[in-house]
C-alpha cells in the first residue's frame, strides 16, 4: 500500500492503516493465519505446494462456514443476493 494517498485519493474513499506492531488492530487479518496454519504450520515452505493442492486447500478455506454468516459460506450468500434463491 506504499500508494495509498494515491488510491485514497483516485478512489474518493479513506484508507486506513494498522499501526506496525500491533496485531490487534488486524483481527480478521490474523485470525485468517491462524486458520491457514491448519493446512500449512509456521514455517512450511509454500514453493514446494503443488498448484492443485493449493488451490484444494484455498476451495476448503472460503467454502468454510463462518459463524458470523450463520454458519452459511460467503459463496452461498453471494447466490442468495445475485440469484435471490
Amino acid at each position: 500500500m506504499a500508494l495509498h494517498k494515491s488510491f485514497s485519493k483516485d478512489a474518493n474513499m479513506d484508507v486506513y492503516l494498522c499501526d506496525r506492531a500491533s496485531p490487534w488492530q488486524r483481527g480478521s487479518n490474523e485470525n485468517t493465519n491462524g486458520l491457514l496454519r491448519q493446512y500449512f504450520p509456521k514455517g512450511t515452505d509454500l514453493s514446494t505446494q503443488t498448484l492443485p493442492e493449493l488451490g484444494r486447500v484455498t476451495h476448503e478455506f472460503n467454502n468454510r462456514p463462518r459463524k458470523f454468516l450463520n454458519l452459511a459460506n460467503p459463496g452461498e450468500l453471494v447466490s442468495k443476493l445475485l440469484f435471490n434463491t
